[in-house]
């Protein structure tokens, strides 16, 4: 039953990636990251705006 689970939720989640971006403070000056799951062929529009 579990290889069952397992071999759809591979998949599906083919169509999304995970994606971290890194952002500084303006106050502190340290560093944080945000990470998201979006659909894969929004990744380039992802990274491109600011």
């Amino acid at each position: 039953m579990a290889k069952k689970v397992v071999a759809t939720l591979q998949s599906v989640g083919k169509d999304f990636a995970k994606v971290i971006r890194m952002s500084k403070s303006a106050t502190s000056g340290a560093y944080g990251f945000k990470e998201e799951i979006i659909p894969t062929d929004q990744v380039k529009d992802y990274f491109d705006k600011k």
